[in-house]
């Protein structure tokens, strides 16, 4: 989840209660300046001495929410109700608590207990709520404008009010509207160092990253004492690197200067608390920073009354970092155990899957390009030919227990993606990074998932990558079925070969269909050569069927359709020789001998297609 609210949660500038006047003044100065742990201080002392004013709880109950404590929140809204069953604000508090948790009709029941008696200029309640719907993990955006709107319509002067306001036109992408009502609060406050940066924050969202660094170093050069300007400074960073287009360089130089900014963001708050560190280890875990992560866990886990999501942040280092996948099982294992379900993201489903996939798949390397990548296929007695045997190391097979928890891993990452879309793009990027460490199966089964959202923009790429990825462990099992001289002697293994080569030609099916042209010119003379194969390794060679003959076929069409012999010249040699095999084997010799010909042509010195012209002679 990539909500930025939840981790830096909500900027309370309202107005409740008049009691204390000084130190509840004191305590909301502090939360707008997000100094969390000072506010906390100052409320906790407040309800000690007048237990009696609810007012108090509720504001000491947002600290509990900012730091992700709905429970401990809804205690403290409790205690508020009970000292003091006048203040009805906190059924507010209760109702965001039922939105942090999802249950939008208990929410809406507590809001209607909060707003069932208000007087004439009873606004606080509603303009509460509105904030309550704007912050919520799942804002409505619309819910929260027909309750700022009543607010405003009893109190035109709370600057809280147009603040709110710009920021549910902000959610909406109702940029004018937004910028207006901003505009508003400064007309209240022309110094509202809030309001600027609201407005800057609109260009953010209209995705005009460097203009919105650009006016929110501006407003932090005018006021450098206010601390929320480098928290947005950091999210802006963040979402700027996660632009399409964005290179791995840029990417590494934007969430570095995240960082940077959060770090400014904590030490102008002044808040030093272990909450305060716990969000700023949120915020690396969404700008994936895992190696500064990984210092500030260290730190965190030396408490022994530490938040559960240590066991996250441990979760996701030994994931990326070490590679520790059995350990990276544990660690969030514990976190599910020890953590409310309401506080799980859906990262963490996303990395306890691959976590679980990554601890029960074999380790197998890819073999290197297939023949008509870069040389002539030299035997043809079998498919295997296709690529060179001895490039693929040997690796166990995949368990029935290692299959249960790679199924497991795969039913945790669709998961995650369900509570966040996002996601996509990286169990998209991770199944790369696995194809290229040569973790087939990991890569492959990610591959598979991905290819099953239409809307992905790797929808294509995944589909041909779980192609040729069943190719090549198809190939290893096929391998290791056969004796020294070729013989098949495990069939369980070669039936495992036969299941891979079928999954292969589905996947690349997708590709060989589509009238998707940028997919058709990325993957299409690749995907029918890869399908070809396939097809090959899974027929039998002393009775084939000759399902290969098609793909192959269409494989010479299209290289010749698009002018590129030249480069895909082995690419043809291989489809003529197998086209010419099959034939032979068929003793439909004129057919053979007319492709085996096509060969000499591309290749003059093929020594054993040679001879199969000497013997049709």
């Amino acid at each position: 989840m990539t909500n930025s609210k939840l981790l830096f949660s909500l900027l309370l500038a309202g107005t409740v209660g008049t009691v204390s006047a000084q130190s509840l003044k004191d305590a909301r100065a502090a939360i707008e300046a997000e100094n969390y742990g000072k506010a906390k201080t100052i409320l906790q002392k407040l309800v000690s001495k007048q237990p009696k004013n609810g007012d108090n709880y509720f504001y000491l109950g947002q600290i509990y929410l900012v730091n992700d404590r709905a429970d401990s929140a809804a205690a403290i809204f409790n205690q508020g109700l009970t000292n003091d069953p006048k203040a009805t604000i906190n059924n507010v508090g209760l109702g965001y608590v039922d939105l942090m948790k999802k249950d939008k009709a208990g929410a809406e029941s507590k809001f209607a207990l909060a707003t069932a008696k208000l007087g004439k200029k009873d606004y606080e309640p509603l303009l509460e709520i509105g904030r309550a719907y704007i912050n919520t993990p799942e804002p409505d955006y619309a819910k929260a404008l027909e309750y700022l709107t009543q607010a405003k319509e009893k109190n035109k002067k709370d600057i809280a009010i147009p603040l709110a306001l710009g920021d549910a036109y902000r959610g909406l992408k109702e940029g004018s509207l937004a910028y207006t009502s901003y505009g508003e609060a400064m007309d209240i406050d022309p110094n509202s160092v809030q309001a600027k940066v609201g407005q800057a924050v609109i260009v953010r969202g209209a995705q005009a990253y460097d203009e919105a660094v650009t006016q929110l170093e501006a407003v932090a050069a005018e006021t450098p004492t206010y601390a929320p300007t480098y928290r947005e400074l950091a999210e802006t960073y963040y979402q700027w690197s996660k632009a399409p287009g964005t290179s791995d360089e840029k990417y590494v130089e934007l969430n570095k200067k995240g960082v940077e900014q959060y770090k400014k963001y904590l030490e102008v708050a002044g808040d030093n608390t272990l909450e305060a560190k716990i969000r700023y280890a949120d915020f690396l875990v969404y700008a994936r920073q895992y190696d500064e992560l990984k210092t500030v866990s260290e730190e965190l886990a030396k408490n022994p009354d530490v938040d559960p999501k240590i066991y996250r942040y441990l979760g996701y280092i030994a994931f990326q970092s070490a590679k520790d996948y059995p350990k990276a099982m544990e660690y969030l294992d514990l976190m599910f155990s020890k953590m409310e379900k309401d506080r799980v993201i859906p990262l963490d489903y996303m990395y306890l899957g691959m976590s679980q996939i990554a601890a029960n798949s074999p380790k197998a390397v890819a073999p290197t390009a297939a023949a008509g990548a870069d040389s002539t296929a030299t035997a043809v007695d079998s498919a295997t030919t296709a690529v060179d045997s001895a490039a693929v190391a040997t690796a166990p097979a995949v368990t029935p227990e290692n299959e249960a928890n790679i199924q497991k891993g795969i039913a945790n990452i669709k998961k995650a993606i369900e509570g966040d879309k996002e996601l996509l793009a990286e169990v998209a990027e991770l199944a790369f990074a696995k194809y290229q460490d040569q973790e087939l199966q990991t890569a492959v089964s990610l591959f598979e998932l991905v290819g099953q959202y239409k809307d992905s923009p790797y929808y294509f790429d995944s589909h041909y990558y779980a192609g040729e990825g069943n190719y090549q462990i198809g190939f290893k099992k096929d391998s290791g079925s056969k004796d020294a001289e070729g013989n098949y002697v495990n069939q369980e293994l070669r039936n495992g070969a036969i299941a891979n080569f079928e999954k292969a030609q589905t996947e690349l099916t997708i590709i060989e269909t589509t009238d998707n042209k940028e997919a058709q010119d990325k993957y299409l003379i690749n995907a029918l050569y890869y399908k070809a194969f396939s097809a090959l390794g899974a027929d039998n060679l002393e009775q084939p069927t000759g399902d290969f003959v098609a793909p192959f076929q269409k494989l010479i069409e299209t290289i010749n359709q698009r002018g590129t012999q030249e480069k895909n010249k082995a690419y043809l040699i291989d489809a003529y020789t197998y086209i010419g095999l099959f034939h032979l084997i068929k003793a439909e010799n004129p057919q053979a001998k007319t492709n085996f010909q096509k060969v000499i042509e591309l290749d003059p010195a093929n020594e054993a297609v040679q001879g199969y012209l000497e013997a049709l002679k």
